[in-house]
């Protein structure tokens, strides 16, 4: 959704000093610093002067914290009421100098920033409105105010600017190449969000961001997903839920998960939900990505979480309430039921999400025995998970291993058919290397010989095809 403000409380005296300091650069002669800015397929050279950064506030709708706004439910609803007042601009600060992943912390990047701003100075202006608001440049005014510095360079937007305009402009500058530090992750896809609302195709979003159109469709379908998520979440009338923040680092594993779903949907929808639930429920309680690789169709199969669920947590102690059977209006046909495995996986993952949300704490409303309640259940859940991935990998390596020696025989065969191909074209041709081929040919024998020997050992019942090679091996030590 498009973010739009009220101008900020000193909007026209900001706006008569910024008209007062363009008039004196222009009338100053010489040559003027501007800044390029991209808009609606246009180019604009914007002039750059110095502002008191008392007259700077930060942007309330920057794309670059969307995502962290939620890591404070109170402060966050305060800032869309009241975006320029004390307190919000200074949460606002606060989610500039933190880790995109966890605002609780600070970024490193932000400290390296101020020490290239202390020693260096700004090499770059930032952009803002005619009313002091920064379009382009909120992490280095965070930076120069923490350093102490009184003013900062930017370029001033034409006072005609919307916030369509403004947020446009924000992103097209964030999309560029030469951009240093890129939106986090849920950011990125809060942006193509805000663009697909205001009516653009995914085609011109996915150029735009310099991805893939396939790809834009992708992350559409991930934000989707950690939006569910977040849904449910939400338990007891909203007192605890997860946040956009939360899923910031979960990016690679998102993407793995959407190619294995659409590539199961085509072939069983119900499995492809039953996969879907319990990674996500992997990803919730914090697994590595190689390890909820080892969720797949062998995973739910075999049963492995099943095995190691605890009474409180098996599919009975999450089967979720009955619900009166749906018609399709109009035909009375029953509408499908959801597979039993779907239902328990969706319910077990909804106990999961809902535990982490209430342990994370922090919340008014919840007591400790009840964040001590969920704190067991996630450990539970994670200690089941551990063991039945933990199962599945070494039962994977197992088959891998046995596996392993008929994928390498069945490649040998691969490369003879080809060198039958290759030795037909080379005696046509009269330029076959004999001595070389003659050479491969008894190091193939040995090679059979050696192969023979070991897969001989211990065979009382020699099928077809080791019957053949130990008469083959057996044939040649009688030459």
């Amino acid at each position: 959704m498009m973010l739009s403000f009220e101008p900020p409380p000193r909007a026209e005296e900001i706006s008569r000093t910024v008209k007062k300091k363009l008039a004196e650069a222009k009338e100053s002669g010489g040559t003027r610093e501007t800044v390029t800015v991209d808009w609606n397929d246009r180019t604009l050279h914007v002039e750059v002067i110095d502002v008191p950064l008392t007259d700077l506030y930060y942007n309330p709708g920057t794309h670059r914290i969307r995502a962290q706004r939620s890591h404070d439910a109170g402060k966050d609803a305060a800032l869309d009421e009241a975006p320029w007042s004390t307190d919000s601009q200074r949460y606002l600060e606060q989610l500039l100098m933190a880790s995109p992943s966890n605002p609780a912390e600070r970024d490193s990047r932000f400290d390296a920033l101020k020490v290239s701003l202390s020693e260096f100075g700004q090499s770059d202006p930032g952009l803002v409105t005619h009313h002091g608001v920064l379009v382009n440049g909120n992490t280095r005014a965070a930076g120069l105010r923490d350093l102490g510095r009184t003013s900062m360079r930017v370029g001033v937007l034409p006072a005609s600017f919307s916030w369509a305009d403004i947020n446009a402009v924000e992103l097209s500058l964030q999309l560029r190449n030469d951009h240093r530090r890129d939106y986090s992750y849920i950011n990125r896809l809060l942006a193509m969000e805000e663009q697909a609302s205001v009516g653009r195709i995914p085609g011109d979003i996915a150029r735009d961001f310099r991805i893939r159109e396939a790809t834009y469709h992708q992350e559409r379908w991930i934000l989707g997903v950690v939006r569910e998520l977040i849904k449910r979440s939400s338990s007891r009338g909203g007192v605890a839920a997860l946040r956009l923040v939360d899923f910031e680092d979960d990016q690679e594993k998102l993407k793995e998960l959407h190619r294995r779903y659409e590539k199961l949907k085509s072939v069983d929808p119900d499995q492809a939900e039953a996969l879907k639930e319990a990674r996500l429920a992997a990803i919730l309680l914090g697994f590595s990505k190689t390890d909820v690789r080892h969720i797949d169709e062998t995973f739910l199969h075999s049963g492995y979480l099943d095995r190691n669920l605890p009474p409180n947590l098996t599919q009975a102690g999450t089967e979720p309430e009955p619900q009166p059977a749906e018609t399709i209006a109009g035909l009375d046909m029953p509408v499908p039921e959801t597979a039993a495995a779907v239902a328990a996986a969706r319910s077990l993952t909804d106990r999961i999400v809902r535990a982490k949300a209430a342990a994370r704490g922090g919340k008014p409303g919840l007591g400790d025995a009840e964040m001590s309640s969920a704190q067991e259940v996630v450990e539970e859940a994670k200690e089941a998970f551990d063991r039945a991935i933990d199962a599945a990998g070494r039962d994977a390596r197992v088959r891998k291993r046995k596996q392993l020696a008929p994928a390498r025989l069945a490649d040998a065969c691969v490369d003879i058919d080809q060198c039958v191909a290759d030795f037909v074209q080379a005696r046509a041709s009269q330029s076959l290397d004999e001595e070389a081929f003659d050479e491969a040919l008894l190091k193939l024998r040995s090679s059979i010989s050696k192969l023979a020997q070991q897969a001989g050992r211990g065979a009382s019942h020699p099928g077809d095809g080791l019957a053949w090679l130990l008469g083959a091996a057996k044939l040649e030590l009688h030459r």
